[in-house]
């Protein structure tokens, strides 16, 4: 009997937060050009999740953060969750000043600071990413009940 075996990718992604907004990029290459998604790529050789969340954060909109400041999310490994195959991400949030200013680079055609709220009630996001952000969204709300 043999077994299958397959190829899986590592990724990180980042929910940025600046008062009542989520950053988002509009995605530049397929799958999912022209869609909004998280800031996030590949973890390369040699990096931690959390390296790679914040050089993808950087890379992708200009907006720089300590290693230190991303706060754990989740990991989110189902099996069909990128039509490329199978990847694993590892998702982080942070939280920057309210004067940040994003700019896009890299894989992103275009940023935007979107309303928090706005994946909750039917913003499409590229991938799983509206599921990232609520898990976010309930980890905020999580700790503003504990203060």
């Amino acid at each position: 009997m043999s077994e299958a075996t397959e190829t899986v990718q590592m990724t990180a992604d980042v929910i940025c937060v600046r008062g009542g907004e989520v950053l988002l990029i509009e995605r530049g290459w397929p799958p999912y050009a022209g869609h909004l998604a998280l800031p996030g790529g590949y973890v390369d050789a040699g990096e931690t999740s959390r390296t790679a969340a914040a050089r993808e954060l950087r890379e992708e909109t200009g907006v720089d953060v300590a290693e230190e400041d991303l706060v754990l999310i989740g990991v989110y490994d189902r099996p069909d969750r990128d039509p490329r195959g199978r990847f694993v991400s590892v998702a982080y949030m942070t939280t920057v000043q309210t004067d940040t200013i994003a700019r896009p680079g890299d894989d992103a055609a275009a940023v935007q600071w979107t309303p928090l709220a706005a994946p909750r009630v039917g913003l499409a996001l590229a991938f799983d990413h509206s599921q990232i952000v609520a898990d976010a969204l309930h980890r905020l709300a999580r700790s503003d009940d504990s203060e």
